[in-house]
């Protein structure tokens, strides 16, 4: 039995979907391409709808995602309720699963994502480091100190400083919010990293069980910022894997197709540029809503222009005879609510509009009346064609929106105030008691409150531009230690308020911070702040602190350090510019510095467990054995399930030659965390004292499977297979550990002794110049650059 042919009814029920009217090029081509297949080079991957405000795009875009669902289609919808990467994704895994379909790993994933972010906005991210002979310029830059955290190459490791907040690491249960592998780091601090090939992955198994899978990202003029990078990689490049070619994406944006990005993609997609309504569609949208009468229809083109979402608006309110028609002159508002007579549902409709996304509560909060009457104007403003509802928040169309809030501004200043006034006291509010389930040191890491928070600042910019100019610029301070993501809506809600207040000073300052951000991250960000500060406001010294920790990240230890000083000659009490700069100073290998900056943030912090930690992991390095031990064991005693601590005091015991007690911390450590894979490749040296290869290797094996692309593991495994005869396997090892490192001394004389021993002595030569050359003071290379001349000039003697 074949499939059921869909009724007449049904098929005309689909094309009037909604009222959906015109458009009928546009859902044809995107039609037609799923009778196209992938190989076909008529086949399109991406169709871009552009267009000004109030054409119909997020219509047009919604009605392309039921089409692909009518088509088999896995779909889903992103607009710009997400800031992030990881929140699209986060949205897209909702969505699919919605639809019977789990992406389970990215799922995971996704919430690993969210609880390592929410730890490490609470302590900072310690990690190993290394002290191996020779240690390469490469492998001390700053510029990983992101991996370096986790003891993927040789440096101290507390470099995540910029997810650091003041009050942080009171206590030894935060000292374990820390990241517990790299994948855990780059989840923080790279999150598209780990995230997007584990999304590929899923959709390739999605593709095997639908015929199509479409993307639809709207609202791309305030998404495409952070999105569009993204999505170029996606498609166009094998950077996070192989993206399958039963995937349709969909962009809807104000803004034409990006040419200069894409290149040569625009051969492989579709442009859709809309406009107005023709006079057709639009009479045919009237009709379809019972507007017929003549000089009904011409007032209402008249007053739209043609534009949907207006025609729309306005057929909905259902004109009935000329007499409806009013005054030409009727401000925009009243062309919008002109058929609506109850005053108490217009009165809604304009307070409805105060708030950029309105959810029930911020509704009671803007309208007059009892609250059983404002539930009943919410579901029908629910239900009014401007509005766009999405995750239970109602969003008014930007044309609709903008001269309802123009007419309330112009009509009365005061009145405008005091309900913005009243509606940011209402998200204080309900900000207080979401701070009663947190603890002291999480709102900031906490999205909810992070959210209440916005709106409450929205609407006191809304209410008094310049007063809560400087509380706003402070709390985007703060945010810059949480990341990019939380950092864009604090710029989107200047950019809002401005547009919503006809504040210009507002306006500026959300294009000005947006650019920066898009162009030169987080340092860039803060160091437009920070060029346009007046010099009196209190967060200066937080800002230079941020962009020190965002500059030493990027691999800039020497600017980082002027910035650290800037912090704290404005505030030489700031704690997270003393751990920033002694960390720093670490790195770069002036562990004198270092020293003297963490007993100073001990000064400061003495109860802060992790400072403790921190200080005798730098006497570690600095070869200060008792010192070093004394520390650790105070940082033990404190908090015995802090792996790092064990893991460290192991390696000086070590380093010291007391093979006992550094198996039995190594061993405490990896009891703490299996998946340490530091604290393995550290115990694999245990083992190489003891003489134990075959356990050596082992530890080694497990380590590089939980961190293959780390240049340090690589050499240690190398050398333990040369030690053991296996030069050719060795090799391996080596060529891996210096793609990752082309400055690493210790992998090039290893892998010179490795080429000698295979007979290719002028190959070795070369590799142990070159070592020497990065660490000319590296004994054991010199001795064996020594026996591989004598081995080529042994050679070169003629028979006796």
């Amino acid at each position: 039995m074949g499939p059921t042919r869909p009724s007449m009814q049904e098929l005309i029920g689909r094309r009037r979907r909604a009222g959906f009217v015109g458009r009928t090029a546009e859902r044809a081509a995107f039609r037609g391409n799923f009778a196209v297949p992938a190989e076909d080079e008529r086949h399109r991957f991406l169709f871009h709808v552009h267009g000004d405000a109030g054409v119909g795009k997020t219509r047009l875009v919604r009605e392309l995602e039921q089409i692909a669902r009518e088509a088999g289609a896995l779909t889903a919808y992103v607009d710009e309720g997400v800031a992030g990467v990881p929140e699209a994704m986060t949205e897209m895994a909702r969505q699919f699963a919605s639809q019977g379909r789990r992406f389970k790993d990215l799922e995971r994933l996704l919430a690993a994502h969210r609880e390592r972010r929410h730890e490490a906005a609470a302590a900072l991210a310690p990690g190993p480091a290394e002290d191996r002979e020779g240690p390469s310029a490469g492998s001390l830059a700053v510029a990983r100190a992101a991996q370096a955290g986790l003891g993927m190459i040789p440096v101290a490791g507390a470099f995540a400083a910029a997810l650091d907040t003041d009050g942080l690491a009171h206590g030894a249960d935060r000292l374990r919010a820390r990241f517990r592998s790299q994948e855990d780091a780059q989840l923080v601090l790279s999150p598209e990293q780990v995230l997007t090939p584990v999304l590929l992955s899923e959709l390739a198994g999605a593709a095997d069980a639908v015929p199509w899978i479409v993307l639809l990202l709207d609202t791309y003029e305030r998404t495409g910022p952070f999105l569009d990078p993204w999505l170029h990689d996606v498609m166009t490049t094998d950077r996070y894997g192989a993206l399958p070619a039963d995937v349709v994406v969909v962009t809807s944006g104000q803004h034409p197709f990006d040419t200069v990005r894409w290149g040569s993609f625009a051969d492989f997609m579709t442009d859709l540029p809309l406009g107005p309504f023709t006079e057709e569609e639009a009479r045919g949208l009237l009709a379809d809503k019972g507007v017929r009468d003549e000089p009904v229809v011409a007032e209402v083109l008249r007053l739209t222009g043609g534009l949907p979402v207006l025609v729309s608006t306005l057929a909905e309110s259902g004109p009935v005879g000329p007499g409806d028609v009013g005054d030409p002159s009727a401000t925009a508002v009243d062309r919008f609510l002109k058929w609506e007579r109850d005053p108490v549902r217009r009165a809604a409709a304009l307070a409805g509009a105060l708030p950029r996304r309105l959810d029930e509560d911020a509704f009671r909060s803007a309208v007059d009346g009892p609250g059983d009457q404002a539930d009943a104007l919410f579901a029908w403003l629910r239900g009014m064609p401007f509005v766009s509802e999405h995750g239970g928040r109602l969003r008014y169309h930007d044309v609709v929106r903008a001269p309802m809030l123009r007419l309330q501004r112009l009509r009365s200043p005061e009145a405008w105030t005091g309900r913005h006034t009243r509606l940011a006291e209402a998200y204080r509010r309900r900000r207080a008691r979401a701070e009663g389930d947190l603890r002291p040191d999480e709102p900031w890491a906490d999205e909810g409150w992070r959210e209440l928070r916005l709106g409450e600042t929205h609407h006191l910019l809304c209410a008094r531009p310049r007063a809560a100019l400087a509380g706003t610029l402070a709390d985007l301070v703060t945010a810059c230690g949480y990341g990019e993501d939380a950092v864009r809506p604090w710029v989107r809600v200047l950019a809002e308020a401005g547009e919503d207040t006809d504040a210009e000073a507002l306006r500026t300052w959300g294009a000005d911070l947006a650019a920066a951000l898009a162009g030169g991250g987080l340092a860039g960000l803060l160091r437009l702040l920070l060029g346009r500060a007046r010099g009196d406001e209190p967060w200066r010294a937080t800002a230079w602190a941020l962009r020190a920790d965002a500059l030493a990240r990027d691999g800039a230890p020497g600017p980082a350090l002027e910035d650290y000083d800037r912090a704290l000659a404005l505030d030489p009490a700031l704690v997270r510019a003393h751990r920033g700069r002694a960390v720093t100073l670490g790195a770069t290998g002036d562990y004198a510095g270092a020293l003297a900056g963490l007993d100073r943030l001990l000064e400061l912090e003495p109860d802060n467990a992790w400072n403790v930690v921190l200080r005798g992991e730098h006497h570690r390095l600095a070869r200060h054995h008792a010192e070093a031990v004394a520390d650790l064991s105070e940082g033990i005693a404190r908090d015995p399930a802090g792996e790092f601590a064990w893991a460290s005091r192991g390696a000086a015991h070590e380093r010291h030659g007391d093979l006992d007690a550094a198996l039995a911390d190594f061993d405490r450590a990896l009891a703490l965390k299996p998946d340490y894979a530091w604290a393995l490749a550290r115990r694999a040296r245990v083992w190489r004292g003891l003489g134990d290869q075959v356990r050596r290797l082992a530890d080694l094996d497990r380590a590089l499977a939980l961190q293959p692309d780390w240049a340090w593991g690589r050499c240690e495994r190398g050398d333990a297979l040369r030690v053991n005869g296996r030069d050719t396997e060795a090799l391996a090892d080596y060529d891996r550990a210096l793609e990752l490192d082309p400055e690493y001394a210790s992998a090039y004389a290893s892998r010179g002794a490795s080429l000698s021993a295979l007979g290719r002595h002028e190959e070795a030569l070369a590799d142990l110049d070159r070592a020497l050359a990065l660490n000319p003071e590296y004994p054991w290379a010199l001795e064996t650059r020594a026996r591989v001349r004598q081995r080529l000039a042994d050679r070169a003697l003629p028979p006796t």
